[in-house]
């Protein structure tokens, strides 16, 4: 068969399998409808275009004449990318994770022709290893006994069914206080690795969201080591493979305990999230060294990242020429014919040798100090940093003359999102214009290409498709406010509450919890909810972010109910498992401490906004209007009432419904203040 039904799809992954001999049908009405008419089981395939073990199964698979012979006889095969349908992953990866302990891409699901899963699990070897089936043989049984004993397998299919659809609400904890954030602190302190930094064992991932709340906890509870242990993360993960030291960005996760060994694919959601823990620790310490790491992942991401259009890109692949990170490695050799004279002092400092660090080849990564390597090649500081800057240009041009990792060049709502909120911090803590022009000119390609009077799309490629889900509207309010704080268009805060309102029409369950799904939504074997933040912040804790913003910018009192309504019915869950809440938790730091509001009106005294903008103030909203006309149109909204616009710099600071007189000098005890 020359080619399947998924050559009519825009998605990248999908089309990787376009020319399979397995008859491969996107999710959709033909495909179950086939399954339903036939009485056919389902093969349900999912995964993601720069997913490494994806590739292996594909090739070793579904490229396979005999393996697809057998697959095409005796099943309806669907292909799902999990990043245009998270509603669908989520409902099978939580049916494996219940069957097997575990989850993980790709996903493969037998399902019956109404969709129940009866047999679950990742990725399958082709052929039979180390006791266990191969996929071959996996197909075999599967579709004999279907044939044989449809009605055990139905029977068993249901069972498997209500066991995922009773899911017991959790605690309810009315008292929203500040033990429940010590409580989830001090679980978390207990994780963290003391020598090589971050949180657990190998494979280690960059688990930003908790870095973001012990940061938050740090500032209050004034134990040091709480600090310590996120700025141990910050710079091992900055000085280790994981993080492209010649070109920027931050690879998906390490494969080893010491940073070394990235699992090679970029994601745009890390290089998302990953600089905006940078920026604050640049805020809390003045550290140039994290404002450094925050620039080049911003940068990264406007260089490689970025469409004509201003969206961003979704992912680039680990593997190029059929072999993971060949794109990212250097023999020593080619750095020495790329440096000349500078290779020994740059060979030094990022820990290359002859006989290589992974596999024959070196991984670029930083296990010395500049001092001590330029001491050790008779160098001044200045004159090695300058040395290794060349250095490190020097090669990102010499790899971009090599064939390049695959790109998933689809847009995502939600991802995107995420980027404008990481471009919107990056100009607060470095004052550079091309992070918040880039920052508005996301939101006008989302605004004009994936938003109509329906609401949001989830995706875009040539065209938008695919109704958003929870998690695009709730990133995208965020994106919305983070942007009004730096430049207050009024659209901003407007499109950020029809959205909110939005949420709470078709995603709000009335009672305690969001469903990922819109009201209108296509029919599933369950409405899935997901309050997870592994590995991005869940849709409902990003909403309870949002809601507490859009209350204090509104005035909106059915925004706040929400918010505690939500928050109390996950808190101590929170407290228990804070790995899998860590974001939530920083919302509940915002509600705890009570957010600060800081006007700023009239930009010209440029040492206001600096100062400000460098403080760490995580439960503050502060929003700088530059014009007169800016603060006339915003005269509606609570948060600006009775705050005139005048020919000088003016600060007001309110809490708790009460604000200070307008300041036009800042007090040397401003941290205390706020």
């Amino acid at each position: 068969m020359a080619g399947n039904l998924l050559r009519n799809e825009s998605s990248p992954y999908l089309l990787q399998h376009a020319e399979n001999p397995v008859e491969w049908y996107p999710w959709g009405p033909e495909a179950l409808e086939r399954a339903s008419r036939e009485n056919k089981p389902i093969f349900l395939s999912v995964g993601y275009s720069a997913c490494h073990w994806c590739h292996v199964m594909a090739h070793e698979s579904f490229e396979d004449e005999n393996i697809a012979n057998t697959m095409n006889e005796n099943f309806v095969n669907i292909k799902v990318d999990r990043e245009e349908r998270p509603d669908i992953d989520t409902i099978y990866q939580s049916a494996c994770q219940a069957a097997t302990g575990q989850g993980g891409w790709p996903l493969s699901v037998f399902l019956t022709p109404d969709q129940k899963p009866f047999y679950i699990g990742t990725y399958f070897p082709v052929l039979d290893s180390y006791g266990r089936p191969g996929f071959g043989s996996i197909l075999h049984q599967l579709s004999m006994v279907w044939k044989e004993r449809p009605a055990d397998i139905r029977q068993s299919a249901d069972k498997f069914l209500e066991r995922m659809e009773f899911i017991s609400p959790p605690p309810n904890h009315p008292t929203l206080d500040q033990a429940i954030l010590d409580e989830a602190a001090f679980n978390l302190l207990q994780m963290a690795d003391p020598i090589y930094g971050g949180f657990g064992d190998a494979p280690k991932f960059p688990n930003i969201s908790v870095i973001s709340f012990l940061l938050r906890y740090g500032m209050i509870s004034n134990v040091s080591k709480f600090h310590k242990v996120c700025f141990d993360a910050l710079g091992k993960m900055a000085r280790g493979g994981i993080f492209d030291q010649a070109g920027g960005g931050f690879h998906r996760y390490s494969t080893d305990r010491m940073w070394l060994v990235p699992h090679f694919e970029k994601m745009l959601y890390d290089n998302a999230l990953i600089p905006v823990a940078y920026a604050e620790a640049y805020q809390i310490t003045g550290d140039e060294f994290y404002l450094d790491i925050m620039k080049k992942t911003l940068d990264f991401v406007l260089n490689e990242m970025t469409s004509p259009m201003g969206g961003f890109y979704s992912a680039l692949d680990a593997d190029s020429e059929g072999e993971e990170g060949k794109f990212y490695v250097w023999s020593k050799s080619e750095i020495r014919e790329a440096l000349d004279d500078d290779a020994e002092l740059f060979c030094l400092y990022y820990d290359v040798t002859e006989g290589g660090n992974w596999e024959g080849r070196n991984i670029l990564r930083n296990n010395i100090t500049l001092s001590m390597a330029a001491k050790a090649c008779n160098l001044s500081e200045e004159e090695a940093k300058h040395i290794i800057c060349n250095g490190e240009q020097t090669l990102y041009k010499r790899r971009n003359l090599r064939v390049r990792p695959g790109l998933d060049d689809k847009i995502l709502t939600s991802w995107n999102a995420m980027m404008i909120s990481a471009l919107a911090k990056g100009y607060r803590v470095s004052n550079d214009i091309k992070y918040l022009d880039a920052a508005e000119g996301a939101i006008d390609f989302v605004m004009n290409n994936m938003m109509d009077s329906q609401g949001l799309f989830r995706t875009f490629k040539e065209k938008a498709t695919i109704r958003g889900f929870l998690e695009d509207y709730s990133y995208m309010v965020c994106a919305l406010l983070d942007t009004f704080e730096e430049t207050p268009d009024i659209r901003y805060l407007k499109a950020a509450e029809t959205l909110g309102r939005h949420i709470i029409e078709r995603f709000w369950d009335g009672e305690s919890n969001f469903f990922m799904t819109p009201t209108n939504h296509e029919s599933l074997i369950i409405r899935p909810k997901n309050n997870h933040d592994l590995p991005v912040p869940s849709g409902g804790s990003m909403t309870a972010t949002a809601f507490i913003r859009l209350y204090h910018l509104t005035g909106k009192k059915e925004f706040l109910d929400i918010f505690e309504k939500y928050l109390g019915m996950r808190l101590q869950e929170a407290a228990d498992n804070p790995f899998a809440y860590s974001h939530l938790l920083c919302a509940a730091f915002v509600y705890m401490r009570k957010p600060v509001e800081i006007t700023v009106l009239n930009t010209k005294d440029i040492s206001i906004r600096r100062r400000l903008s460098a403080e760490f103030l995580p439960n503050c909203i502060m929003v700088f209007v530059q014009s007169r006309e800016q603060a006339q149109s915003l005269v509606e909204y609570q948060f600006f009432a009775g705050k005139t616009f005048s020919d000088t710099t003016q600060v007001f600071i309110c809490r708790d419904m009460t604000c200070s007189p307008p300041l036009d000098t800042l007090p040397d005890n401003l941290a205390e203040l706020l």
